[in-house]
């Protein structure tokens, strides 16, 4: 979803939660996304040169394959893997996708997760304490009104019944009437504390729940970057070698090639199933929460003060 339209949204609901420190992590956690969403992007962009890097050493299989099986052109003529050698050279210019830039654009964005789920946290079992004592008001509150309610039904009606006549009786028993309409306005008001507690609630488990799944992607990806990185440094040092040394080096080094490519073109392939997951879990996420803030009914932080 647009930038401009969720703060535009946020905006609005702050003047109806009334809450600062809600909306100050809720706007984090927001922004944290989008930093997460443009690290999916970095990341595709080195996919697409790790997909060029994969052509390259096919093509450097392919050319080997023409030269090594091919007929040479006269009888004991040594083979030439002159293209062979070229595309190995293509390939060790390109070297490694994954730069130091990269890596730093991880960090920043890990840690910035692991953070923000520290945060929500807190928060979490902050409402959960809240929610807590209110139940316990709730009902000493509940209590206490029962109890003032017969005492005064009581008192008026023995007061009533031994000064005055049956039609004053029912006066006075009517008299406590509005109490029953009290409690239920005190009831509603206990209601409303708690409905809006449980749905900050919601939201903050909701972020809780998005910043868990994107910090086990991110996770998942550190492993497959690692895993990526042993099998091109293994495939560099096998061109190092083809390219330095002689013909018969070629041939080891690139038999060396075959046996790796697949592992490494399913290493890339993993990588970018887990960059498109991440990426998705992260829009998901933004869009489930704003649709849980959308539908929220806003609160009223005097009713919950007293605690927190």
């Amino acid at each position: 979803m647009n930038h401009e339209v969720v703060q535009i949204i946020l905006q609005n609901k702050k003047d109806i939660w009334k809450n600062q420190e809600l909306f100050d992590l809720v706007n984090d956690y927001f922004e944290n996304s989008l930093v997460t969403l443009d690290f999916c992007t970095a990341l595709d962009s080195c996919l697409k040169k790790a997909g060029i890097i994969e052509s390259i050493i096919n093509i450097a299989l392919k050319k080997f394959e023409e030269e090594h099986y091919g007929e040479c052109d006269g009888e004991g003529s040594v083979k030439n893997y002159s293209k062979t050698v070229e595309e190995l050279n293509r390939f060790r210019e390109a070297g490694d996708p994954f730069t130091e830039d990269f890596f730093k654009a991880f960090n920043s964005v890990h840690s910035k997760q692991i953070f923000m789920l520290e945060k929500l946290q807190t928060k979490k079992k902050k409402l959960d304490k809240k929610l807590k004592k209110l139940k316990a008001w709730k009902k000493v509150s509940n209590v206490i009104f029962v109890v003032a309610f017969v005492s005064v039904l009581i008192c008026s009606v023995v007061a009533a019944a031994v000064t005055a006549p049956p039609v004053v009786v029912a006066l006075a028993a009517a008299a406590a009437v509005p109490l029953g309409s009290m409690g239920k306005w005190l009831n509603s008001i206990w209601k409303k504390c708690e409905k809006d507690l449980m749905g900050h609630r919601e939201i903050i488990s909701s972020m809780q729940i998005g910043s868990y799944i994107v910090v086990k992607d991110l996770d998942s990806i550190r492993l497959l970057v690692e895993r990526f990185r042993i099998k091109i440094d293994s495939l560099l040092g096998n061109a190092e070698f083809a390219v330095r040394e002689d013909d018969e080096a070629v041939v080891i080094a690139m038999k060396e090639v075959r046996k790796e490519i697949d592992g490494f073109v399913k290493t890339i392939h993993d990588l970018s199933h887990h960059a498109n997951k991440c990426t998705q879990d992260t829009r998901m996420a933004r869009t489930l929460i704003l649709r849980r803030i959308i539908n929220h009914p806003g609160s009223t932080n005097q009713d919950i003060g007293m605690f927190s």
